[in-house]
């Protein structure tokens, strides 16, 4: 039975601070300390996020990522009025503003983030629908409680082993079941996160996928970031039990003046800054009889 979020009574307090200014590195970070991180770093920082970006994000709007693609234009989980009563899997929420849009739709959404101050937000703006609180890695559902997923900028580019994250996706998700998810484009981290100039010109190797890390003074990692190609992300849909029906590439609106950290009017007219990648869940079996994907839920 997937429980609602219920805000506990003591008041809240996140992780500490780190001492000093956190050093940026690139190092391995494996799933522990990659999870470790995530939350910690959304805890102390939900607050100025949704200070900062709010506005952009709405309360109830659905947008993919920086430039501003809506899921009401876009339709990539399908036309509006195809939602209203299926079962949909937001992972990393955030405060929820996808799954509220959702909701209007007529469609039955569960917002699930790793953060506790994130579905604080959540609940501050407020929800007629499930806050769930755990790791994409290891969803709390039964096999096949939903018909769609759909992540914005959540969990994937956080994580070590994203297989692991499409293959419990896979698991939740009905036959058929479509699982969209954005994160930043793979060409963006060869140049400098940068929403001026110098973020224009290649800076590093676009095959480099050492994972971007900021550690505290004692070498513990406060945030990770996770660079995978375009072709490593395809092959991860693929291994994770899905097949891949669209990528995205959004074009940056005229209509969109706003600066987002490296994302910006002058490099979004450039370089792509955004990928969405549209799955469905594969059926498909070997020539051999056998599933491609076996395990809970295959």
């Amino acid at each position: 039975m997937i429980q609602e979020y219920e805000p506990e009574a003591t008041v809240y307090a996140p992780e500490t601070e780190p001492d000093a200014e956190p050093e940026a590195t690139r190092r391995v970070a494996g799933d522990a300390e990659s999870s470790r991180a995530s939350r910690g770093w959304w805890d102390r920082n939900a607050d100025e996020y949704q200070s900062e970006h709010g506005t952009f994000l709405g309360d109830d709007r659905f947008v993919w990522g920086p430039e501003g693609l809506d899921e009401a234009e876009a339709r990539l989980l399908g036309p509006a009025d195809s939602l209203a009563g299926r079962d949909v899997l937001e992972i990393g929420a955030g405060a929820a503003q996808c799954s509220r849009w959702l909701a209007a739709q007529g469609a039955r959404p569960v917002a699930l983030d790793l953060s506790h101050r994130q579905l604080q937000h959540a609940l501050r703006i407020g929800t007629g629908f499930p806050l769930v609180e755990a790791d994409a890695g290891a969803l709390p559902f039964a096999d096949g409680s939903f018909d769609l997923a759909c992540s914005a900028y959540g969990a994937v580019p956080f994580v070590s082993d994203p297989v692991k994250v499409f293959r419990e996706v896979r698991r939740v998700l009905r036959p058929g079941g479509r699982w969209v998810f954005s994160v930043t484009h793979p060409i963006r981290w060869a140049f400098p996160d940068e929403p001026g100039p110098e973020g224009l010109s290649v800076a590093a190797s676009y095959f480099d996928r050492t994972p971007y890390v900021e550690q505290d003074e004692r070498g513990r990692a406060v945030y990770v970031e996770h660079h995978r190609t375009i072709g490593d992300r395809v092959r991860d849909v693929v291994a994770g039990g899905f097949r891949l029906v669209d990528l995205v590439e959004p074009e940056w609106p005229a209509w969109n003046n706003q600066e987002w950290g490296g994302w910006s009017p002058l490099r979004g007219n450039l370089i792509p800054g955004t990928a969405i990648f549209v799955c469905e869940r594969s059926e498909m079996e070997s020539p051999s009889g056998r599933r491609l994907v076996e395990g809970p839920g295959a």
